[in-house]
C-alpha cells in the first residue's frame, strides 16, 4: 500500500522523466507538484527506502523497475476512469481531469479489471494517451506534432500534449477533436503560425504554441 502522496511522486517522476527513461532533479518535482525542495527530498528517502526510485543526492532520481510498474498502474487507473467519464457519464474531455486524479488512488484490483472489461478493453483515453496493460504494455501509435507537418499534407488527430481544461476548450471551440481531419494550408515565417484546414470546412489560423500540442497520424 502507497499513500496518494507517495503514488503523486511516482507518477510526476515518471513523466518528468520521459517514462522513466531520464533522471529528474528534485527541483523539477518540487515545481511539478508546486512543493518545497525539502519536502521533495525528504520524500524520494521514503521513496528509496521502499525500492521505488534510486535516489542520490545532487545527481537527481530514477525510478527502479518496481517503480516504473507502480507509475504505469496509476496511469493506468487514470486513463481508465477518463474513459468512463466520458463515454458513460457523458463528461467533456476537459473536465475529467481533475476527477480521475482522485480515482486513480483506488487500490481494488478487481474494480480495475472490471473498469476495463466494462469498457470494452479500451486502448487510448479521451485525450489520445495510450492505456498501460495490466503488465504496464502500452500501444503506441506513430505520430508527429502539428508543427511539424509540411504544407498541403493532411493528417488525423491522434491527441494532445496539453491537457489542461483550458486548451481543451480552445480545441472544442475551434473544431479540433480527436479523429478530426486537418490539413496544412499555408505556414506563416513570421511567427510560425498555421494556417489549417478542419474537416474540410473551416479554414483558421492557429498559433505555434496550439500546433506544437496537437498529434497527428503519421
Amino acid at each position: 500500500m502507497h499513500s496518494f502522496t507517495e503514488e503523486n511522486y511516482i507518477k510526476a517522476i515518471f513523466k518528468l522523466s520521459v517514462n522513466g527513461t531520464q533522471d529528474v532533479n528534485t527541483n523539477a518535482i518540487a515545481e511539478a507538484l508546486d512543493t518545497k525542495a525539502a519536502s521533495v527530498t525528504d520524500m524520494l528517502r521514503k521513496l528509496s527506502a521502499k525500492g521505488l526510485v534510486h535516489y542520490v543526492r545532487y545527481k537527481g532520481v530514477s525510478l527502479s523497475e518496481e517503480g516504473k510498474l507502480l507509475a504505469l498502474q496509476i496511469i493506468r487507473k487514470h486513463r481508465l476512469w477518463e474513459v468512463f467519464l466520458v463515454d458513460k457519464l457523458k463528461f467533456n474531455w476537459d473536465e475529467v481531469h481533475e476527477v480521475a486524479e482522485e480515482l486513480e488512488h483506488i487500490t481494488s484490483e478487481l474494480l480495475v479489471k472490471r473498469l476495463d472489461e466494462f469498457l470494452g478493453y479500451p486502448k487510448f483515453d479521451p485525450h489520445g494517451d495510450p492505456i498501460p496493460s495490466e503488465t504496464g504494455e502500452m500501444n503506441l501509435k506513430k505520430q508527429k506534432l502539428l508543427a511539424e507537418m509540411e504544407i498541403n499534407t493532411s493528417g488525423v488527430v491522434l491527441g494532445v500534449n496539453d491537457s489542461q481544461p483550458l486548451f481543451l476548450k480552445f480545441l472544442d471551440k475551434i473544431g479540433i477533436s480527436l479523429g478530426a481531419t486537418i490539413k496544412v494550408i499555408d505556414k506563416i515565417e513570421f511567427d510560425n503560425s498555421l494556417e489549417i484546414n478542419i474537416g474540410n470546412n473551416n479554414t483558421i489560423l492557429i498559433s505555434s504554441e496550439v500546433s506544437k500540442n496537437i498529434f497527428m497520424s503519421v
